[in-house]
């Protein structure tokens, strides 16, 4: 059992989640997901599920309408001056932090100056680019004074990367495990590493910018987000009411759908990409033609109509749908696309032919039906003479596999089915501007025209830029687009929730949620 300032608490039962307000029954919602958040410090990762439920606790500056563009929030407006250096944003007053204190541009400028740290910066400090200087001009101005023009800080201010972390939080022991204050629509009563985290409404909560149609604090009482690895679990509790919402085990979506037992909502403009991309400081990819061939041998859409059906896109763009510059017939111009001969006529040019294959690892991180995924591009690559060996792993694994395998300058070849998700092209200089996020492919040639991408304030100019970038990694297969994932954020709810949703950058919102069987 598990107080929270003597009113509220949540209480396990025979495997199901209640609350209570006062010693009645609450309206609450209970969320299953697959796993559990790294912290509650925005700060300190950057995993989806982190995400998901800072954006619950803490509120940003920006928020994201429908087609992900950045608008106001806690900030009414903001102006920049000529050089794009010097960013002024104007808060709201009256913001309140859900210990009751004030939130004003002194939370601002703490959470900036801690994110900015020197000793121990934020896991995204690069992303909040050339900041140089934070100053408080009044409790309801910040202004922000950059080094050089960052064109990606204004929408980075509207991702939960850049929470606003209430100044109250400040020297207390056990914040991002055990505390967490923030001005969001939810506060934090308690959180069970790899079990729940319990939270409940922040009767304060003013809603600016954020989509959701309730404009102040969320309809019910509490949020239980509960961790249940297996898909099959999750699909029982949904059945017998323990669980509100849930994602689905992937294979019974059309089945459930037609039944209509539960409803179904499929997150859209996620922001994710996943495509192939390869060891490139040894044979055989570095040799453009060979990663080439495994674009041409590779397709993509025939993939994911066998594994998911409609619920994943062909993508063409090293940036997802929704994203700035994402153009789809752009890209397609210069993607591999499917196309076997051009496989087989790169291959025989590199040496390589019936008895003798391209032989490569074939790195894949597990879950989401991943592993039938890759056997679909094992046959396609074989089909065309590429020998890939399937090799599954979690994805933290994978992440730092991918990065030995670009520092080893020897042995088998290696390629790799990556996953990045993001709001901005700027993802691309996180990804191929020297260093590189694994230490992959890198060129001045890259490194220049990427500079080039965060400095251009004029958007047309700055969307050329960014599909300049598109093209060099598409013609020179270093970034081979494959799909993007809706099945990953597939979301069932009981017949009684009503009024939930998913935002762009897959950001569920519960402010407009209400269940109509939960008792008072």
């Amino acid at each position: 059992m598990i107080a929270f300032k003597g009113l509220i608490r949540a209480v396990a039962v025979a495997g199901a989640i209640s609350l209570s307000v006062a010693g009645a029954e609450a309206k609450g919602i209970v969320w299953a997901r697959y796993g559990d958040i790294d912290t509650l410090d925005p700060h300190r990762a950057t995993s989806t599920l982190s995400l998901q439920v800072w954006s619950l606790i803490y509120d940003t500056l920006l928020a994201t309408d429908k087609d992900g563009k950045p608008v106001p929030n806690l900030a009414e407006s903001w102006t920049s001056n000529p050089a794009g250096t010097e960013y002024t944003f104007k808060l709201h007053s009256g913001v309140k932090c859900a210990d009751g204190s004030s939130l004003d541009a002194n939370d601002v400028k703490y959470t900036v100056d801690r994110a900015l740290d020197a000793a121990n910066p934020s896991v995204t400090k690069a992303s909040w680019g050339p900041i140089s200087k934070v100053d408080v001009i009044d409790p309801t101005t910040v202004k922000f004074t950059l080094d050089k023009p960052f064109v990606a800080l204004v929408p980075f201010l509207a991702d939960s990367f850049s929470s606003i972390i209430c100044k109250s939080n400040k020297g207390v022991e056990g914040f991002g495990t055990t505390s967490a204050v923030g001005s969001g629509p939810w506060k934090l009563v308690s959180w069970t590493k790899g079990d729940k985290i319990v939270l409940a409404r922040n009767p304060d909560y003013q809603n600016f910018g954020k989509l959701a149609d309730n404009k102040g604090a969320p309809y019910m009482d509490g949020l239980v987000i509960s961790v249940v690895p297996e898909p099959q679990a999750r699909l029982a509790a949904l059945k017998t009411g323990e669980v509100d919402i849930a994602e689905p085990p992937l294979d019974d979506v059309e089945a459930l759908k037609s039944s209509g037992d539960l409803k179904i909502t499929v997150a859209e403009n996620t922001g994710q990409n996943v495509f192939w991309e390869f060891a490139v400081h040894r044979p055989p990819f570095d040799d453009a033609r060979a990663r080439q061939a495994v674009g041409y041998a590779t397709d993509a859409a025939d993939a994911i109509n066998l594994v998911y059906g409609d619920l994943s896109l062909p993508e063409a763009c090293p940036v997802s749908r929704g994203v700035f510059g994402n153009d789809q017939e752009f890209c397609l111009k210069y993607r591999t696309n499917y196309d076997p001969e051009k496989a087989k006529a790169l291959l025989k040019e590199l040496g390589y032919g019936p008895d003798k294959p391209l032989e490569t690892s074939m790195l894949v991180w597990t879950g989401g039906n991943r592993q039938k995924l890759a056997e679909v591009f094992q046959a396609q690559l074989a089909e065309v003479g590429i020998k890939a060996d399937i090799e599954m792993m979690d994805i933290g694994t994978m992440n730092a596999r991918v990065r030995q395998e670009n520092e080893t300058p020897t042995g088998k070849g290696s390629m790799d089915m990556m996953t990045w998700s993001w709001y901005d092209p700027d993802i691309l200089y996180a990804l191929w501007h020297s260093p590189g996020a694994y230490r992959g492919f890198t060129s001045p040639e890259l490194d220049k025209m990427l500079d080039e991408t965060r400095v251009l304030t004029e958007p047309e100019a700055r969307k050329a830029k960014v599909q300049e970038v598109f093209k060099y990694l598409l013609e020179n297969g270093i970034h081979i687009p494959l799909y993007t994932p809706g099945w990953e954020w597939v979301f069932a709810e009981r017949p009684t929730v009503e009024g939930f949703h998913v935002a762009p950058f897959v950001y569920p919102v519960f402010n407009d949620v209400k269940i109509t069987d939960k008792k008072s």
